[in-house]
């Protein structure tokens, strides 16, 4: 069945602004590449009764980070830091193109992966990796629902601290809680009662740059923690799916991600430079245009 050729654009309040005032140079690329292939554009504010209506809307839609609600329409998401985007048909990262990808590393130019490399530990994180240690501590940035197995997760986060801890003996675990998650007392108080156990369990409130700088290495379920990480070239131990999972290990592999050392250079060339839209580059539209096709957006 051939359906209209509009697009609408479901985003939340601020980035509505910005996209209308065309002040979003990813949204005006993507405008730019539907406009050239015929595609009437509007932009509507996204919510719970837009989100429903949606499906009986002719046409085509783009959601920001919210799960697409019909099967012609695809999410847009940052890939961590700017002008890094992903145009993909879930908004689990870990069902996104770049996590079922092998990465290869014999197939990059490390040169220019390394220069591309130093470039955005300078732009995101100033001399802080050119000053990072190994000071004997295990840093594990938790986020939300401690006590909750969810399906992504090799167990609960509550679960992960305590193998974690029976995983490395001798380190000192760094734990700290999400800055934007309200937790329960039940959450706290399981904490509590672990560091109780295990006096080398430390509830920290020491910043992330500060505690990649000095860890030896990150144990998560999925935070993007981890993956800032690797700009201090810190190997990164996941219990969760998420999309930056090639160059790390797993819940199995204590007794080798303090010396795993991966080609962190390499990899974050090809998963910024390769795998996403990098909306500063003269090939964003071709890779906008790329992204829609595959996921349904006949242009």
């Amino acid at each position: 069945m051939d359906h209209p050729r509009e697009m609408r654009l479901y985003l939340e309040p601020g980035l509505l602004a910005s996209a209308a005032a065309g002040q979003h140079n990813f949204l005006s690329l993507v405008t730019e590449v539907l406009g050239h292939a015929g595609y009437a554009i509007s932009l509507e504010e996204t919510g719970a009764r837009a989100r429903a209506d949606a499906p009986d809307k002719p046409g085509y839609a783009l959601f920001h980070m919210e799960h697409p609600t019909h099967d012609r329409a695809l999410t847009f998401r940052r890939v961590y830091h700017y002008p890094f985007w992903a145009i993909e048909p879930f908004a689990e990262r870990w069902n996104w193109r770049v996590a079922r990808r092998t990465f290869r590393p014999e197939e990059i130019d490390r040169a220019e992966a390394q220069t591309f490399f130093k470039r955005w530990q300078k732009r995101l994180f100033k001399d802080a990796p050119s000053k990072a240690t190994r000071e004997g501590a295990v840093y594990v940035p938790l986020q939300s629902r401690l006590l909750e197995h969810r399906l992504f997760q090799t167990c609960a986060p509550i679960e992960m601290l305590e193998r974690t801890l029976e995983g490395d003996p001798h380190r000192k675990i760094l734990a700290t809680l999400h800055p934007k998650v309200t937790y329960s007392k039940a959450e706290l108080r399981a904490v509590k009662d672990l560091s109780r156990r295990f006096p080398r369990l430390q509830l920290s409130k020491a910043p992330m740059e500060q505690c990649l700088q000095a860890c030896d290495y990150v144990v998560t379920e999925n935070s993007a923690a981890a993956f800032s990480g690797f700009f201090f070239e810190k190997p990164a131990l996941l219990f969760g799916r998420i999309d930056f999972h090639h160059i790390a290990l797993g819940p199995e592999d204590f007794d080798q991600i303090a010396e795993h050392r991966p080609d962190f250079a390499t990899y974050i060339w090809w998963f910024w430079q390769k795998m996403s839209i990098n909306a500063g580059r003269d090939d964003a539209p071709q890779k906008i245009a790329g992204a829609l096709r595959r996921g349904g957006i006949p242009l």
